[in-house]
């Protein structure tokens, strides 16, 4: 089998655009913070434990069996996903990329008022399942077939959204739909078909039973999704996407040290990308190379178990943007404290790391383990910090 890989030329702001630096920024900060030079967060790793204890448990409650999937959009959608089509492997997989590129792009934070009754199940969603189902019933039915000219209002409609049922971000939702239909347009050779779709993840593997690590997925995708994140970071016209700026990491001899890169819904989108191309003959390799979700489920998972603590209380209520250093911080330490806990999770359930990988701890696992707790502390289970969202990051 031939190995793919997808890394770019030595150059220290592309480097930034990998899963490798979000793992290799995210720990330099928790050391800082460790040594007291974050400001806003303290950290305590007395009570990584306790977060551990609960992500184990959340897992053997979920999963008995531990045979724990990847954490993945597709755990998401109602009875797997729509009906995909048959025959060509290559078919099928174009399918399932465009329903879950476009599912996970929306999959930012709903609010805690926002609901979805689906019509077909006549159960009722809420937050990312929620979210989930609402994106699948609109590419069930082509709602989402023209995103170059997609409106706030069809987007509106087709997430139920009224004043009694707000969703936050909807016109950043639909902005950023429409920037991706025009990259669509404007990049056919990195988005052909005329859909995301067109990804040709297949193509770049050179053929099924190529051998793909889950890093180059996320390079992939940064460079041909980089342009669709508005007001981003843009170095030397490269669009830097969820990467932000924190002083802690300043370093007078480079300029490009305090780059926090972060990549949450690109990463959550390259997890979700493994199964349909496995589905089409692609063995997906090195998937402990990407890293944890920088999100609120996990990263409250660490502030509600006392793992990080503002020396501020009074920072837990007030509206904070994500460029905020304080947010900045929050999430490259959850991503490094995701590495620190995952040996402890695998010794409390028995299994090796081969056999359990950071994708089976995410979905076991550390994100039902954030939700359970943060319904526990907070009235509608919110996160622990009052993050505005414009519906792109979250």
């Amino acid at each position: 089998m031939t190995a793919v890989s997808m890394h770019g030329p030595a150059d220290p702001v592309r480097a930034l655009l990998s899963a490798s630096a979000v793992r290799e920024r995210a720990h330099e900060m928790l050391e800082l913070a460790l040594a007291g030079e974050v400001e806003g967060w303290r950290v305590d790793l007395s009570n990584l434990a306790e977060a551990a204890d609960r992500t184990a448990t959340a897992t053997r409650e979920a999963y008995p069996d531990l045979a724990v999937p990847f954490h993945s959009r597709w755990r998401h959608f109602v009875a797997g996903a729509p009906a995909l089509p048959s025959g060509d492997p290559g078919e099928r997989a174009r399918a399932a990329f465009d329903l879950v590129i476009l599912s996970v792009l929306l999959d930012a934070g709903a609010g805690p008022d926002w609901r979805f009754a689906d019509p077909k199940t006549g159960r009722t969603f809420t937050r990312s399942e929620g979210l989930a189902v609402a994106s699948q019933r609109m590419f069930e039915a082509g709602t989402l077939d023209d995103l170059y000219g997609l409106s706030s209002e069809t987007l509106a409609r087709g997430f139920q959204v009224t004043d009694a049922n707000p969703l936050l971000g909807l016109d950043g939702r639909a902005a950023l739909l429409r920037r991706l239909g025009e990259q669509v347009r404007a990049r056919p050779y990195l988005v052909g078909g005329g859909r995301p779709g067109g990804l040709s993840f297949i193509s770049v593997a050179g053929a099924a039973g190529a051998r793909l690590p889950a890093p180059a997925i996320l390079e992939l995708l940064l460079e041909a999704l980089g342009p669709i994140w508005a007001d981003r970071i843009m170095i030397n016209g490269v669009p830097m996407g969820d990467c932000w700026a924190h002083s802690a990491l300043k370093k007078d001899d480079d300029p490009f040290a305090p780059l926090v890169p972060l990549h949450k819904l690109s990463q959550w989108l390259a997890y979700s990308l493994i199964e349909p191309l496995e589905d089409a003959g692609i063995e997906v390799i090195d998937i402990d190379g990407l890293t944890g979700l920088a999100e609120y489920r996990n990263g409250g998972l660490f502030v509600d178990t006392g793992v990080l603590v503002l020396t501020d209380p009074a920072d837990a209520a007030r509206e904070l943007y994500v460029s905020d250093p304080l947010v900045v911080a929050w999430r490259a330490m959850t991503v490094a404290l995701l590495d620190r806990m995952a040996p402890l999770v695998r010794e409390r359930l028995g299994v090796g790391e081969a056999d359990f990988p950071l994708a089976r701890m995410l979905e076991g696992g550390s994100w039902a383990a954030g939700r359970r707790i943060a319904a526990e502390r907070r009235p509608g289970g919110g996160p622990p910090l009052n993050i505005i969202s414009d519906g792109t990051l979250f």
